[in-house]
């Protein structure tokens, strides 16, 4: 085991420091969780590839993170971690009814299919598509159920009402009451259930970009501002690298904060490196929406800046990100002279051992983390020499041609970036 929490000398001095900024998905989960698959997949990692990392847990106020040292390659690297939190505004976005829940399927389906967003989505990657109507379908049979059995119900009392006395419409309105309790007491043992099923979290999740038409809510931009205050004072500090790491819809986040810190000249001249790595996006599924004006025009502006390095990851094995999609240039709003990002490949069949790969191929969720985790046979993506390595995303991928198989084809309607 080459990875434990602990402190380290004070007399070492580290060859390279850093600052990583990890933003999440749309997840309502503490973050510890994130610590702790640092702190599990960083130590299988370790032992596979022969290096060493120390996680320290911090102390005092301010953002949730840890520390951690690592040695690889003979140099000493400190890099400090720290979570971009907002799952309380994904908490109260999840804090709907059941009958709330319905409402927001029928929403969000007419905005994706009367727009027809749904339909160009579906000429990138099927898998996220279907991983976007699951919960439609799923949910849709769960009133169906619910809605069988409450007829069953009615039915039955009625029968058994008119066997036992002479017919009497009080025994239809019994039957209609205990069958009414009984498919809403079904619809909550699914609602109850759902950490196993993710229907009403998904359908939470797609609402949420849906109901503003790819536009950002006020609570998320005030927290994105919050964000880029982070982030700017990290790069006016003596940090060697300045890591953004945006994972699932955490990207298109990502993308806006740090299109907003550039723009705003709020990136030094002489200071850290400044680096983005994008991890299982599934920005398409916002930036094909009508009103994402600002995502639209945020993509266009990083994928030409010299500010940053920009490197974007994904694997078709993931069937919950639009794998290999370069995410301008399928917007529809690549521009001349398009640097950003260079789009490659976690390849999880080659990286993970067939056994591997056997276990996890079916474990949909789990596949779409496998970017924050440990690979068996790791190629030139390895998340732990990324955040904790001895050099720079820009020097990691210097001269790496982009994915062969990559899609660049635009296929957006919506191109606009102006209201």
């Amino acid at each position: 085991m080459n990875i434990k929490q602990g402190s380290t000398s004070a007399d070492t001095r580290p060859a390279f420091a850093r600052r990583v900024f990890y933003i999440p998905g749309y997840d309502p989960i503490h973050p510890r969780r994130y610590r702790e698959l640092y702190r599990k997949e960083g130590a299988a990692q370790a032992d596979i590839s022969g290096y060493g990392l120390t996680l320290n847990a911090r102390s005092g106020k301010g953002r949730y993170g840890w520390q951690v040292a690592a040695r690889m390659d003979g140099a000493e690297i400190a890099s400090e971690v720290d979570v971009m939190v907002w799952s309380d505004i994904v908490r109260d976005s999840m804090s709907q009814t059941i009958a709330a829940t319905y409402l927001q399927l029928v929403r969000t389906a007419w905005v994706y299919i009367a727009s027809g967003a749904l339909l160009r989505l579906m000429r990138l990657r099927k898998g996220p598509v279907i991983a976007a109507l699951y919960p439609v379908g799923f949910l849709l049979v769960q009133a169906a159920l619910a809605i069988a059995l409450a007829y069953g119900v009615c039915r039955a009392v009625s029968w058994a009402w008119g066997a036992a006395l002479p017919y009497d419409a009080l025994g239809d309105v019994i039957g209609a009451a205990l069958g009414i309790g009984a498919g809403y007491a079904l619809l909550r043992w699914f609602k109850k259930r759902d950490g196993k099923f993710y229907a009403y979290y998904l359908m939470h999740d797609y609402a949420y970009s849906a109901r503003y038409r790819g536009a950002n809510p006020p609570a998320l931009e005030a927290r994105m501002a919050e964000f880029a205050d982070d982030i700017a004072a990290a790069l006016t500090g003596d940090a060697d690298e300045v890591l953004v790491v945006g994972h699932s819809s955490g990207a298109h986040l990502a993308v806006s904060i740090l299109a907003d810190l550039i723009r705003g000249g709020r990136v030094p001249p002489g200071g850290p490196a400044l680096s983005f790595l994008s991890l299982g996006q599934v920005v398409p599924m916002v930036s094909f929406l009508p009103d994402a004006h600002r995502l639209r025009a945020d993509l266009a502006y990083l994928s030409h800046s010299g500010a940053l390095t920009w490197v974007d990851v994904t694997a078709p094995g993931d069937g919950c990100a639009f794998a290999l999609c370069d995410p301008v240039a399928v917007s529809g709003v690549a521009p001349p002279g398009k640097r950003w990002p260079l789009v490659i490949s976690a390849a999880f069949t080659q990286t993970l051992t067939p056994e591997r790969w056997r276990a996890l191929r079916w474990k949909f969720f789990r596949l779409h983390f496998q970017y924050l985790c440990a690979f068996d046979r790791p190629g030139d993506y390895d998340y732990f020499r990324i955040t904790a390595g001895p050099m720079t995303l820009g020097q990691r991928y210097d001269g790496r041609a982009p994915s062969a198989s990559r899609i660049e084809r635009p296929v957006n309607k919506f191109t606009g970036m102006a209201p």
